[in-house]
């Protein structure tokens, strides 16, 4: 007798983040929800991970209205999903109760259904309240565990005056990398353990959440199986295809009797993001399991994507590289095709994993899916942050880097306690190899540029990592070897001033657009300041007079203080005839999502200023000048 499977379609959220950079408009996005109430989804991913962050800081958008749109059109025919990060919710700092109470009332009231809850570093510590309070809001609680994998083997020490191409990669005069760390950390029962905590705490729901693509066939019907025997909630399965996995880990899944899976619809599946739940589906008519989901709808939405997509050309990671057009309701495969279908089916079944996977990049290559990418597959990196990468150093003109930085993101991860790459460790994991990679670009010490969230990473103010810090790397990054956990009683609400030169209006005038403001305080403030000089209705925008100095006004001869990297200019503390002492904070900008402090080198006196709020700049624009 078949069985059942539900699919949450991750299409609106993880597909477009994974593939395009989060830039799909609300406008395409309206336009697909009548095809979507068709469809009957038992669950839409269509809010959280980076989508609050970009539809502001890239679109102009209002996340509320996001969801609220989306919730209103879909009449509740298909649950609404979203991602939070625990006690981080969307930001990058841990939130007291009040905080998390205020958001996730919002978030149901405008029509979210299930809250999938994740911490990045397993820390069960901070998932417990979230689950609790979305559960008594009438929500459900998702408790997600995150997959990662034990260390490969320690790299050979770093020494000096390196030749050929590891010279290029490493540099000269670096340290010798931490010592490697416990084997077999991350083992089934490690996973098990996370997810009965969950449950135990309240999740209605358990997700085997694979960012990376790592979770390999034969790991998938282990973990599965296990889960299924341990739980007595449904079990869902999240994973990518961006080293190769994805497809046939979720027919492992499906056999080893998951309850729900996530896919993508066509063109936006495969490469970085899940399966397309097309091929999903030609493997359940195989398996003799019913996808409770209207393919035919499916078919009206694909259609569209396929625009939607061409739109989106900028962003997209695989340019050119479209699956071929297809429905699986009405097209006939080639004979050799559908034979690597049955193979892919008999090896699962067989639990040969080598047979599982040829079978499924062959029906991946026939398709035109991206092939896998090794280099993904060894830096063992998600699928959003590597497309989030390849965006933001492009943005900054600094593409050159993206190797260096993927083959750095291992030993990052290494030294910050083998945290699991999910946001927003792979945020701060990513952008931190980037900085060491430009660091030794530049022939700087590893770790000379360091962000606010790495240093509190390694502080402690995030949780547990998996694997202790070294105490000495601790206190090379935050100047102590102690452990400080965040100490949510501290937590400090962000301003929200009266902006006077606007009539007198708050700059955040509810409490959505103030919640936004605690959670993303940085591109929240560009983004209601915008909205409420649009209210204001200026009949011209003001010309305001530069208070800064411009680079070319006059040559520079004093020594100055340059952009590390390219970035937006979040503070600036100093100003021109201002006399600073060594240590003194100097300007905050914003790199790659993450906070950075530029410091005096020594005791000096300020110059000019070229920069002021809000600005970007290149990596190495000059800053500051100081008086020789």
């Amino acid at each position: 007798m078949s069985r059942n499977l539900k699919v949450r379609d991750l299409t609106l959220r993880d597909g477009q983040q994974s593939l395009f950079a989060t830039r799909m408009k609300q406008e395409y996005i309206d336009k697909l929800l009548p095809l979507y109430k068709d469809a009957g989804f038992y669950a839409m991913e269509v809010w959280g991970g980076a989508v609050p962050d970009s539809v502001m800081r890239y679109l102009g958008e209002d996340p509320w209205v996001r969801l609220k749109s989306i919730s209103d059109a879909m009449g509740g025919v298909s649950k609404l999903t979203a991602l939070s990060r625990g006690r981080n919710l969307f930001g990058y700092v841990p939130y007291p109760t009040s905080v998390l109470e205020g958001f996730y009332k919002e978030a149901i009231k405008n029509g979210l259904n299930i809250m999938r809850i994740f911490d990045a570093l397993n820390d069960l510590d901070n998932v417990k309240e979230s689950i609790k309070l979305i559960n008594e809001m009438g929500g459900i609680a998702d408790g997600a565990v995150c997959y990662t994998v034990d260390p490969k083997e320690e790299p050979a020490p770093v020494v000096e005056e390196k030749q050929g191409f590891f010279a290029k990669l490493f540099g000269k005069k670096h340290e010798a990398p931490a010592p490697a760390a416990p084997e077999k950390i991350f083992t089934d029962e490690y996973f098990i353990e996370k997810a009965k905590g969950m449950e135990a705490y309240g999740a209605k729901i358990i997700t085997l959440k694979d960012m990376a693509g790592l979770v390999n066939p034969s790991r998938a019907a282990s973990l599965i199986s296990k889960m299924k025997a341990a739980l007595n909630v449904p079990v869902d399965f999240h994973t990518h295809c961006t080293p190769g996995y994805g497809l046939a880990s979720v027919v492992m899944a499906m056999i080893s009797g998951v309850d729900i899976v996530d896919t993508n619809i066509w063109y936006f599946g495969g490469g970085s993001a899940a399966p397309a739940i097309e091929l999903v589906y030609l493997f359940a008519k195989r398996l003799d399991i019913n996808v409770e989901v209207n393919m035919e709808a499916v078919g009206k939405i694909r259609k569209e994507l396929k625009e939607v997509r061409k739109s989106l050309a900028d962003f997209d990671l695989h340019k050119g590289n479209f699956p071929i057009d297809f429905d699986p309701l009405t097209d006939k495969l080639p004979a050799d095709v559908e034979a690597q279908f049955d193979r892919a089916v008999a090896a699962a079944k067989a639990n040969d994993e080598d047979a599982l996977l040829d079978a499924c990049h062959a029906i991946e290559k026939y398709f035109n899916f991206p092939k896998p990418n090794l280099l993904v597959k060894e830096a063992e990196v998600p699928g959003g942050m590597y497309s989030n990468m390849v965006a933001q150093l492009k943005a900054l003109n600094a593409e050159d880097v993206l190797d260096d930085a993927m083959h750095l993101i291992p030993r990052v991860r290494r030294d910050a306690g083998l945290v699991p790459l999910v946001t927003p460790t792979s945020q701060i994991v990513g952008s931190q190899a980037v900085s060491v990679a430009i660091d030794r670009k530049k022939g700087h010490p590893d770790y000379t540029t360091k962000s606010n969230q790495f240093i509190a990473l390694i502080k402690g103010e995030y949780g547990k990592t998996p694997v202790a810090i070294d105490p000495a790397f601790r206190e090379k990054i935050t100047g102590s070897p102690v452990e400080r956990p965040y100490d949510v009683s501290s937590y400090k609400a962000p301003e929200n001033p009266v902006l006077n030169d606007l009539g007198g209006c708050k700059l955040a005038e509810n409490d959505q657009e103030y919640l936004l403001l605690q959670l993303l305080p940085s591109v929240a403030n560009g983004f209601l300041k915008k909205r409420r000089e649009a209210e204001h209705k200026a009949a011209a925008p003001e010309v305001k007079e530069e208070a800064k100095a411009k680079a070319e006004d006059a040559p520079i001869t004093g020594p100055v203080e340059r952009a590390p990297m390219g970035g937006k200019i979040i503070e600036v503390k100093v100003k021109a005839g201002d006399k600073v002492k060594k240590g003194d904070l100097l300007v905050v900008y914003e790199a790659m999502k993450m906070e950075n402090e530029l410091t005096a080198e020594r005791d000096c006196t300020v110059k000019r200023v070229f920069v002021a709020v809000d600005d970007v700049v290149g990596t190495d624009a000059p800053l500051i000048e100081f008086e020789d």
